[in-house]
């Protein structure tokens, strides 16, 4: 998914220019912290005080350069208004988060207003028009049968906040269609650039899956198959680009 944050990136900023980045739902940092060795500024914004605790542990050990271009602020990704002016940055980053917010759109209109003209909003989110994908594959046929449901939820408790993986057993949490955040997206004047899907052919792995020795290959076929109908569609999850008008 970097690879896709960092293609629109570049397709909306002049070469070399330093972006001010906002991380809502930052995690250990993982992703601010390579925008910061990128150059950019990036504020980080983490509800979970272990894991603000562990962004400054990793930060303390980078060169001064890229520590001073980090801030990290301890918060609810809901307070965005609280925190900052309106348009005070050019990217905004809200990566599984989406999934434990009962009512995401009042979120997402705040992330939005935090953006400066132009700006890139980037969203990573469940796949709500996927979810018998992966109880399906892997043999549960009552829980396949289950996701066809009308409200697009899943049985699940993300171990990793940076791992960028869909939810696992423990907790229930929200997914999202591709059509209702479009909808939501044009509603608060940061139409759908363009999107992608995320794991889809590695959603169903373990989390201590041993890493394939073709891990290149592996990320490549992930990387073709999130651009490309109709595999992106039923990937488990999806990363949506949204732009300020």
């Amino acid at each position: 998914m970097a690879r896709q944050l960092d293609e629109q990136m570049a397709g909306r900023f002049p070469v070399g220019q330093r972006l001010r980045v906002l991380d809502v739902g930052m995690g250990r940092g993982t992703q601010a912290l390579r925008l910061a060795r990128l150059g950019h500024r990036v504020t980080g914004v983490e509800q979970d005080a272990a894991m603000v605790t562990a962004a400054r542990r990793v930060l303390a050990g980078e060169p001064e350069g890229i520590r001073e271009r980090v801030r990290l602020v301890q918060g609810d990704g809901r307070d965005t208004g609280v925190h900052f002016l309106p348009g005070s940055f050019d990217v905004v980053l809200c990566h599984g988060v989406l999934m434990y917010v009962e009512e995401p759109d009042p979120l997402v209109a705040g992330l939005a207003r935090m953006l400066a003209p132009g700006g890139l909003l980037s969203l990573l989110v469940c796949n709500g028009d996927a979810l018998a994908m992966r109880p399906g594959l892997s043999g549960d046929w009552p829980g396949a049968l289950a996701a066809f449901g009308t409200a697009p939820r899943l049985p699940g408790q993300r171990t990793d906040p940076d791992a960028q993986a869909p939810a696992r057993p423990g907790l229930d949490v929200r997914a999202d269609r591709l059509a209702e955040l479009t909808a939501t997206l044009a509603g608060i004047a940061a139409p759908l650039h363009a999107w992608y899907g995320v794991q889809v052919f590695t959603g169903t792995a373990a989390d201590d899956a041993e890493i394939p020795d073709d891990l290149e290959s592996l990320l490549a076929a992930e990387d073709r198959a999130g651009r490309t109908d109709p595999y992106r569609a039923v990937a488990a999850l999806l990363h949506l680009c949204g732009v300020r008008g």
